[in-house]
């Protein structure tokens, strides 16, 4: 699988990659050389590998969790002795040294003084009123914003911009009237990235070979036909076919899919991933979705005798999605993700696939396992309850409806052409999964729910405590989230962890004591005891408060009041400013997967398993020939 577009990180990335790869190659994966021939001590040794896996593990110098920016623990000097090793390897040297130490930029983000972001690279620091006016002439002539990034330019005095847009073709699009030009000093540029889609086209070619049916022929010819060309209609006409393509042995998540690395919320990261179909884990979640209606008229919007005891905002008919268990066997992404629910529902005609041809629902099982590794530090459970929580954790109208909310009208909804993440803006990816993750927390305690997957009263881990420890777990991800604020800029660096934090915050305020932070300034520490008495009287209706507001607010378009809402729900500052500074003196370690490869001899599928070091994880890289 090729490494792909490197949309969403820094410029000096793929030098970054070469350089450790090309060091890999020079001593053959035998590391102690490098010592041996005087090029570094065994502390430096371990700190490039440390780096060097990392790196491999995020596809950049930037973490695919929060967006923060991490060096390697070396000096220039060190560093040269290093790269002295491999033909030319000082001077591949020098072009990256610099931002490979450099800090600032701190994280990913709008391009600022301490951020940086490669959706909007070049010299000229481009502005968020800029990239609004930009989209605005992006979106009245249909150019998607999905697989394209912004280039300002100054040029002899004028001010232009550059959309530059993924694809192996590099002409002028055949309907565009003046060529290049879209809007007065805006340009649509088309081979960006080119190269590696040029090779992503080509194994696709080779894979059509090995489909196992139609619709698996016809998606890949539609990748294919996308990433020459740069169409998304020709990447729509690819989720039809991918969605109905239902539980296959081998799965895939392939293209310019979620914007959740684009400081403006619309432009997306390149992800490629392989995995291998779980046949019992999938049957447990297939017996989920078979009761889904039942466990849809529990959420806190629903309305009896309404909508089928739904509500005015829901699907009469819902439809249910492939629900599939897999196992990852190939990540290319900066980050290697628990789950999808794709094709993304944040445009209207991903919207609209999902209506008519269906959607899917994966599970990365062997991602999530990584989340409960017993080894793994457990700072805010109190010690007697440590060893039972890592056991429990492993695992528009003519009569407009009624708002739940103000029980009036509704006065707010999208309009012909908007969009989820058109009107919410920054806030919607967050928002988004904030919804998602409430979902899940308030139908906990639901035993019909928990018996498909083997809770129950008489279990070795009883529904009582997996609920009483689900708590618990909100408010461990809650003060974990924090180390992914950003104090200097006020910002969140990742949706997801915004969402946790905000919804541990609603629960110390609103949650009737269910949950509260216990901070020992002298010890500095911080513990989150949990009122098993209050769970259902007082958290339960806590978190049904929450989700059922920024539920209608997603489905009426009334984006006001939710960002006035989540931005004060996700705010750090007074108390909790002093919990992000004990969270960030107790920094865990970054996740890194090892993954496998696969080699094909004499018509036969081998795998190949490496290491689980730092060494491991470079020779799979170095092996999979990228």
């Amino acid at each position: 699988m090729e490494a792909g577009p490197s949309f969403d990180r820094p410029p000096e990335a793929i030098d970054i990659f070469d350089f450790i790869l090309n060091i890999h190659q020079a001593c053959r994966g035998d590391w102690n050389k490098l010592i041996e021939q005087g090029s570094m001590t065994s502390n430096d040794l371990k700190a490039f590998l440390e780096y060097s896996a990392l790196f491999l593990c995020n596809l950049g110098n930037f973490y695919g969790e929060g967006g923060q920016k991490f060096v390697p623990n070396l000096s220039v000097e060190v560093l040269q002795k290093i790269a002295s090793v491999v033909p030319d390897g000082n001077t591949t040297l020098e072009r990256i040294i610099g931002q490979m130490l450099a800090v600032p930029p701190f994280t990913l983000g709008y391009p600022g003084e301490n951020t940086m972001s490669n959706y909007y690279p070049g010299d000229e620091r481009i502005t968020r009123e800029e990239i609004a006016t930009v989209s605005k002439v992006m979106d009245k002539l249909s150019v998607e914003p999905e697989n394209t990034r912004v280039r300002k330019c100054a040029e002899q005095g004028k001010i232009s911009f550059k959309v530059l847009q993924a694809s192996v073709e590099t002409t002028p699009v055949a309907n565009m009237k003046d060529g290049d030009e879209i809007g007065s000093g805006i340009l649509l540029i088309r081979g960006d990235h080119a190269a590696e889609l040029s090779k992503i086209c080509s194994e696709l070619e080779q894979a059509k070979k090995y489909a196992a049916n139609d619709k698996q022929s016809k998606f890949l010819s539609d990748y294919i036909k996308s990433f020459r060309t740069g169409s998304l209609d020709a990447f729509r006409e690819s989720q039809k076919s991918w969605v109905t393509d239902i539980s296959p042995a081998v799965e895939n998540l392939m293209g310019f899919v979620e914007p959740y690395r684009d400081p403006q919320g619309i432009r997306a990261k390149w992800e490629g991933v392989i995995c291998i179909s779980d046949p019992d884990e999938t049957m447990k979640l297939k017996q989920f979705v078979e009761r889904s209606s039942d466990f849809i008229r529990a959420l806190p919007w629903a309305v009896p005798g309404i909508n089928e005891g739904k509500c005015p905002f829901g699907k009469t008919l819902f439809e249910a999605p492939d629900f599939t268990s897999v196992h990852a066997l190939a990540f290319c992404a900066s980050m290697v993700f628990e789950a999808a629910n794709l094709p993304n529902a944040s445009k209207f005609p991903y919207n609209d696939i999902r209506e008519t041809c269906g959607f899917k629902n994966v599970v990365i099982a062997n991602r999530m396992d990584a989340n409960h590794n017993p080894a793994s530090p457990c700072h805010y459970i109190h010690e007697t309850e440590k060893k039972q929580f890592k056991e429990c954790t492993h695992l528009v109208r003519k009569n407009p409806p009624i708002s739940p909310l103000t029980n009036s009208p509704i006065e707010t909804w999208y309009k012909k052409g908007h969009t989820w993440t058109g009107v919410f803006k920054d806030i919607a990816t967050t928002v988004g999964e904030c919804r998602a993750t409430l979902v899940s927390n308030y139908l906990i305690d639901n035993k019909d729910l928990l018996a498909i997957f083997g809770f129950t009263d008489t279990s070795p881990i009883i529904v009582d405590e997996f609920i009483y420890n689900t708590y618990l777990q909100i408010g461990v991800e809650g003060l974990h989230a924090l180390e992914h604020y950003n104090v200097k800029d006020h910002a969140w660096g990742e949706a997801h962890k915004r969402s946790h934090f905000a919804i541990l915050k609603h629960l110390v305020l609103s949650g009737g004591g269910v949950m509260r932070v216990e901070r020992d300034a002298a010890n500095s520490n911080l513990t989150v005891p949990v009122d098993r008495s209050r769970i259902l009287s007082h958290g339960k209706p806590a978190l049904g408060d929450f989700l059922c507001r920024i539920h209608i607010w997603r489905c009426t378009a009334d984006v006001e009041p939710c960002r006035e809402f989540y931005e004060a729900m996700s705010a750090v500052d007074g108390e909790y400013e002093k919990w992000r500074k004990i969270v960030c003196s107790k920094p865990e370690p970054r996740w890194k997967f090892v993954q496998a490869n696969t080699f094909l001899k004499d018509r036969t599928v081998e795998v190949k398993d490496y290491a689980e070091s730092n060494e491991g994880i470079i020779q799979s890289w170095a092996e999979r020939k990228v």
